[in-house]
């Protein structure tokens, strides 16, 4: 991927916005919402994707409902600054279906990383029996989420 940002004009930022609000908005209502017609947003919905912009479509799941309503947050530090390590770490936390996020942060832990899980125990079994067996870790410190105050997936995009 291009490190040069793909040039946006106030159109393209208000389709982006009007998709992160309902990703499920036909052509028809967003050439409606933003003043085109829908020849010209299907131009510019596939030059999104095209150029990385836009990089899926997903269904948001209520994760209390489908079982996975436990919300962990744990940091992570590893055994040694080497380059190898960190991608031995990142490799084996891919293959983690639990590990929902995964970020290299500064600070005195190298990654924070976002769990969903059914309950404490299942958690509890993760974290011994899978996470803490990886050979790069050194230590951890999770944080049990006790409320969701506030989570969204909306880029701010200003005020268009």
């Amino acid at each position: 991927m291009s490190t040069d940002l793909p040039s946006l004009d106030k159109i393209d930022m208000k389709i982006i916005q009007l998709l992160q609000q309902n990703a499920r908005m036909s052509v028809a209502e967003l050439a409606d919402k933003v003043g085109l017609s829908a020849t010209p947003i299907k131009e510019r919905m596939r030059r999104l994707q095209d150029q990385g912009v836009i990089t899926g479509y997903h269904a948001k799941i209520n994760p209390h409902l489908v079982g996975q309503g436990l919300l962990v947050f744990v940091e992570i530090k590893l055994k040694d600054k080497s380059a190898s390590l960190f991608a031995e770490f990142k490799r084996d936390v891919l293959r983690i279906a639990p590990i929902m996020e995964c970020h290299l942060v500064s600070g005195e832990y190298d990654y924070l990383i976002k769990v969903r899980m059914t309950d404490i125990a299942a958690y509890r079994q993760m974290l011994g029996d899978i996470l803490l067996q990886l050979p790069a870790i050194l230590e951890s410190r999770s944080y049990i989420v006790m409320e969701e105050v506030k989570e969204t997936h909306l880029l701010p995009m200003g005020n268009i």
